[in-house]
């Protein structure tokens, strides 16, 4: 009997013209934009990894929900759609709707940290990261050893090193340390999930010492069907389970929906305790918009709110991580050194294996990544030296253990040909890797978060 091959659990309705660009084409346009990706315009690229945020495609119901929408500035009925979608899924009961995730930060840090505190987690991103050291507190990483190692085939890269946390919290003062953020999947790892055994650890140390629980929980719905699949005793349960039994040990969350609730715009705040709530409310006033709106309007609320659920069913989850995995295994099998096992939402190339002869002060994952926009028009991005930005205090460089170029995956948006036209170009940039010998210097850089608008030359 033949084996049947696997079928994503949806069919193409609509679809969107791309151009192929020439080299020659490219050459000019990445010159233009100072070597920035971030600065191309959408037409000057072929397929776009630059983030799975925001760019996936919604389904014929989530377009069904934008027409319902209720668009009263007050009490509108789209946000009691979305506030039961969030209790349903998360079991948090006190929410705050924002424009997107790194607003939802903005509004919960404001309310929780305030400068000098210690923040330890499992390699914060880089909003995250930013927003706490905007506060002039500081981001402390304590995930496992085995994280940094990408040879290493461990199935919850993500996890918190337990020790390594008990060190911060048993070193430090209470008041000093607001919160512990366990960041689901772990993006700056490689896109790695997070054990449920490992979440009831962090709660207990959480409990031991006072502190609340946060999960950053963009992809959160990623992280339980990695759960399902890895953690035997959750082999039986459904994604949703799975999500309440994660969401049950944290006092709140911030999501950025535009991840795994599959919207182009939105974010949340979820809370089990009413006074923040109360308190987070003036800052989502302040910043976002009312309490029942903030910064969202209602057709999108009920995208959000449909997104939630289609978001958290197996069949789509498993159609999407199997086309992450797609490109993973045609790199791996060609020799591509890559973040393993393979993320949930994006492959990750190690890229100091890949150029080892590019030194680190000129940008070795950003080198990698403009090598590949210039090869096929394929826009990445450095998850690196760039991104990890300079230390507040000496403003010195900060070169992080692992220099990644990610190629995230939006969600139901491109065909598995797309795919292996990826892994065409990043295995014919592989096979002469040799020939890159220099990378670049930084010629305008912001004071945070410089990633975004940095400014570039060939050396």
């Amino acid at each position: 009997m033949m084996n049947i091959p696997f079928a994503e659990s949806f069919k193409i309705k609509m679809v969107e013209s791309i151009r192929r660009s020439t080299r020659s084409e490219r050459e000019k346009w990445i010159i233009d934009a100072k070597y920035n990706l971030f600065n191309l315009r959408s037409e000057q690229v072929f397929v776009d990894l630059l983030t799975d945020s925001g760019t996936g495609a919604m389904s014929d119901r989530q377009w069904s929900e934008m027409m319902l929408g209720d668009e009263s500035y007050a009490g509108a009925s789209s946000y009691y759609k979305l506030k039961d979608a969030i209790a349903e899924i998360t079991g948090f009961t006190y929410f705050l709707p924002t424009h997107q995730g790194r607003a939802a930060e903005n509004v919960l840090f404001s309310t929780l940290i305030k400068a000098g505190d210690l923040v330890p987690g499992n390699s914060h991103f880089d909003t995250t990261k930013g927003h706490i050291e905007f506060r002039k507190a500081k981001a402390i990483d304590c995930t496992i050893d085995e994280a940094f190692d990408t040879t290493l085939d461990h199935p919850f890269k993500g996890n918190i090193d337990i020790q390594k946390l008990e060190k911060v919290l048993s070193s430090n003062p209470k008041a000093q340390i607001p919160m512990i953020i366990i960041t689901v999947t772990c993006n700056s790892s490689g896109g790695q999930p997070v054990s449920i055994e490992n979440i009831r650890e962090v709660s207990r140390v959480a409990k031991k010492y006072g502190v609340k629980l946060f999960f950053d929980a963009a992809r959160f719905a990623e992280n339980a069907y990695f759960i399902k699949i890895r953690e035997k005793e959750f082999a039986r349960h459904s994604i949703r389970e799975i999500a309440r039994e994660m969401f049950s040990y944290a006092d709140g969350m911030t999501m950025s929906s535009k991840k795994d609730a599959i919207v182009n715009m939105g974010g949340f705040i979820g809370l089990r305790d009413k006074e923040i709530h109360q308190q987070a409310s003036v800052f989502n006033i302040m910043f976002e918009g009312y309490i029942t709106y903030g910064g969202m309007s209602g057709r999108d609320m009920n995208a959000l709110a449909q997104g939630l659920y289609e978001g958290t069913e197996f069949d789509y989850l498993e159609s999407r991580i199997n086309q992450v995995a797609y490109l993973g295994n045609m790199l791996k099998d060609a020799g591509v050194p890559v973040q393993f096992p393979f993320g949930g939402h994006a492959i990750f190339i190690d890229a100091k294996r890949f150029l080892p002869q590019v030194p680190k002060e000129q940008y070795v994952a950003q080198t990698l990544a403009v090598e590949l926009y210039i090869e096929g028009g394929i826009r990445a991005v450095e998850i690196g030296t760039i991104l990890a930005d300079r230390d507040p205090m000496t403003r010195e460089n900060r070169y992080p253990d692992l220099e990644f170029v990610r190629l995230a995956i939006p969600r139901r948006t491109y065909t598995n040909n797309h795919i292996q036209y990826v892994a065409a170009h990043i295995i014919n940039v592989w096979e002469r890797r040799n020939e890159i010998k220099t990378g670049y210097s930084i010629h305008y850089e912001a004071p945070i978060m410089r990633h975004f608008t940095v400014e570039l030359g060939k050396i």
